[in-house]
């Protein structure tokens, strides 16, 4: 057994001083106890707050940061994801898990402490399985020990290359799986994981023009029989022109052809779901289904500005994610959420409720609860019976001095950033000490050989 001493922590009840933290050899809180003066104990200074789970991640197209900003005139999706395509064409094993490691590690270092990666690079540059048909998924897995992070791994069901179904192209041959092939995957996976309690596995379809109904129907009848509790996620009107395509295919929108079609619950996890009606946004929310926000990547690619007030108010839950690692903060992501709302409606603080409470703890708490939720996981709140994954944020710092309380929140989210993450635990284990990772120097080393070899 740990135990860990925070002078400051965001609990349950509110900010609490001299925290004491017992955390089992399973890196579990086992008890917390404010207002505990141990002088055994070494005092950890700042500020302590749950680490926030990234909801969202396709962690090889860090590789791609920064690179499809160029061309003439306006672009579109369609001509990032050829360029998506082209570049991860390339990714052998090992030089995936390099890159893995490297993204996980820059989410642990921003405050992330947890990551649902939405994986379906499953095959060869071929499109061919691999002697062990899991074998890019268990690559996530290693990435994730490399960095310390805790992991849902979500494996992807990817058949066709569009509505209809249209045939999967070259550059989606990595991706394809039949139901066996997927089932097999899935089954290798469960099994790696079985005694691995920081990871966690479900189940992506990969979106409607990827998936038709009854294989999907066939899949998710296999996953339930293996875990009935698991976390599903799938992409969904992120972009018009899906929309407009699933229109002009079967006469109904996405949103509306999967409500129709498929028993969504509370498992459910709808990510972008950007372009709904207000009818169809108020049906989903009836369904207790989570949609997962990507702010800074929607915003890169273009794909529009989520009406989050509108779901708030019908009382739905939400999560962030990192996406297409354009940039990896959890604070980008928040701060983006509410300032695309500002600009959209020509008013500020469009997010906060009336518990009087300021935006920063509002926006912070829908992230932390929703993320747990999206996860699986017991994480995203520091009490007892949850993982111990803590951020501390260093109270020197610029941007918080002089900030107590949920000001210490509204300054690390609308002007500090990544900058003020000190200290990072997962399930206990200190990971980020000072702002550096633990494992940094062979991390960065093996990303940089990986990226020469790649992009050269």
């Amino acid at each position: 057994m740990t135990s860990l001493l925070f002078s400051r922590a965001l609990t349950p009840n509110g900010w609490c001083d001299d925290v004491r933290v017992e955390i089992s050899g399973q890196g579990m809180i086992r008890s917390l106890e404010p207002g505990c003066r141990d002088a055994a104990l070494p005092v950890i200074g700042g500020v302590a707050i749950p680490g926030v789970p990234n909801a969202h991640s396709h962690a090889h197209q860090r590789l791609l940061a920064g690179l499809a900003e160029t061309g003439a005139g306006r672009d579109s999706f369609t001509r990032w994801r050829e360029l998506m395509y082209r570049i991860v064409g390339r990714i052998d094993p090992d030089r995936f898990q390099a890159v893995a490691s490297l993204a996980y590690m820059e989410m642990l270092k921003s405050g992330y402490t947890s990551v649902a990666e939405f994986h379906y690079l499953h095959h060869d540059a071929g499109g061919s399985p691999y002697a062990q048909p899991a074998e890019m998924g268990l690559r996530c897995i290693a990435a994730a020990e490399d960095a310390g992070i805790a992991l849902t791994l979500l494996p992807s069901l990817y058949v066709h290359g569009g509505f209809g179904p249209a045939p999967a192209g070259a550059g989606q041959a990595r991706f394809v799986c039949d139901a066996g092939g997927y089932m097999e995957i899935y089954s290798a996976l469960a099994k790696a994981v079985e005694d691995r309690p920081e990871v966690r596995l479900g189940f992506a379809p990969h979106s409607l023009r990827a998936v038709d109904e009854p294989l999907l129907k066939e899949v998710l009848a296999g996953v339930r029989q293996a875990d009935p509790d698991a976390p599903v996620h799938m992409h969904v009107a992120e972009q018009r022109s899906e929309v407009d395509d699933c229109l002009a295919w079967c006469g109904a929108t996405p949103v509306r052809r999967l409500l129709d079609g498929i028993a969504v619950d509370a498992r459910w996890n709808l990510v972008h779901a950007t372009h709904m009606s207000d009818s169809e946004r108020s049906a989903l929310a009836a369904t207790q289904a989570s949609v997962v926000l990507c702010p800074t990547t929607e915003a890169n690619l273009g794909d529009g500005t989520f009406p989050a007030r509108k779901w708030l108010d019908l009382e739905g839950r939400f999560s962030i994610g990192s996406d297409s690692q354009i940039t990896i903060s959890p604070t980008d992501e928040l701060r983006l959420l509410e300032y695309a709302q500002r600009l959209a409606s020509e008013s500020r603080n469009v997010l906060a409720d009336e518990s009087g409470e300021s935006l920063g703890r509002v926006l912070l708490g829908g992230a932390l609860k929703g993320g747990a939720l999206a996860l699986a996981q017991r994480c995203g709140v520091l009490e007892e019976g949850a993982r111990a994954d803590i951020v501390v944020l260093d109270g020197e710092h610029p941007a918080l001095i002089a900030r107590d309380g949920d000001e210490v929140l509204d300054s690390w989210i609308f002007a500090g950033g990544a900058a003020c993450v000190r200290d990072v635990f997962v399930g206990g284990r200190q990971v980020v000490s000072g702002g550096r990772h633990v494992n940094e120097p062979e991390i960065v080393a093996r990303y940089r050989e990986a990226v020469r070899a790649l992009l050269q």
